[in-house]
């Protein structure tokens, strides 16, 4: 008799258990070994942007020329994705100013190309892990133009700060012919429906000015250790951070 496909499929209640267990395990130590490589670099700022463009594009050379600029001036290091376009840009720029260019990359099924511009790195096998790993410890998270991916990050930060999980770093957008135009959809269809609130729009700073963007960051403290509000929870206390509250 031909087996039902669907009952082959079928996990037991302990076999379920058992791969929770497994996954929970792997996802800790991803965190684990994601956050001890943080540590060894307290000042940093975070480069998010589309994998696709190339390297002569515009916001690929502004890219890697504020990178530069941020590595040389402020001494950051500078951490991406770790993949080409909008990522390699930034690591390059910080490699090529003598700083210190970091990238955390992701396996995926088609398999991530990875700059040649890293000088220290980590992988992760789940996205969510490394969304985590590239806001944990950045002094500013610094957006160029981009796809999903780029968005899917953007708006996830942008909740963070909204909803205070994340405190005194700055959003910057740069690349305004890109960002204006989201700005102008979030204003029309998120503020017009009562979605968002006004001050929501100035959760962000839309600016193609490197100089600027430097100041924007040397304003914003290094912060060592903001402990967790855990003090009504029973519960062993959790590691601190600097970006959260």
């Amino acid at each position: 008799m031909q087996q039902d496909p669907l009952n082959a499929l079928t996990l037991t209640k302990e076999e379920i258990q058992t791969v929770a267990r497994e996954r929970i395990h792997e996802i800790a130590k991803e965190f684990s070994e994601g956050f001890k490589f943080l540590e060894n670099y307290p000042r940093s700022v975070t480069f998010f942007g589309s994998a696709q463009f190339k390297e002569d594009n515009p916001h690929c050379v502004s890219a890697r020329a504020l990178a530069g600029k941020i590595a040389k001036e402020l001494g950051y290091s500078v951490l991406s994705g770790g993949g080409p376009g909008i990522m390699e840009a930034a690591n390059r720029g910080a490699f090529e100013a003598g700083g210190t260019s970091l990238g955390l990359t992701i396996e995926i099924p088609q398999g991530q190309i990875t700059n040649k511009y890293i000088t220290e790195g980590i992988d992760s096998y789940y996205f969510f892990v490394r969304k985590v790993l590239l806001s944990f410890s950045a002094e500013a998270f610094i957006f160029f133009p981009g796809g999903f991916g780029t968005l899917d990050e953007f708006f996830e930060m942008i909740t963070l700060i909204q909803t205070r999980k994340v405190v005194g770093v700055p959003l910057i957008c740069v690349g305004s012919d890109y960002w204006k135009s989201l700005e102008t959809f979030m204003t029309k269809e998120l503020l017009s429906r009562g979605t968002i609130l006004p001050e929501d729009l100035q959760l962000y700073h839309i600016t193609d000015n490197h100089d600027e963007i430097i100041e924007i960051i040397r304003k914003v403290p290094v912060r060592n250790s903001i402990p967790f509000p855990r003090e009504d929870k029973k519960t062993a206390p959790l590691p601190e951070t600097r970006a959260t509250e």
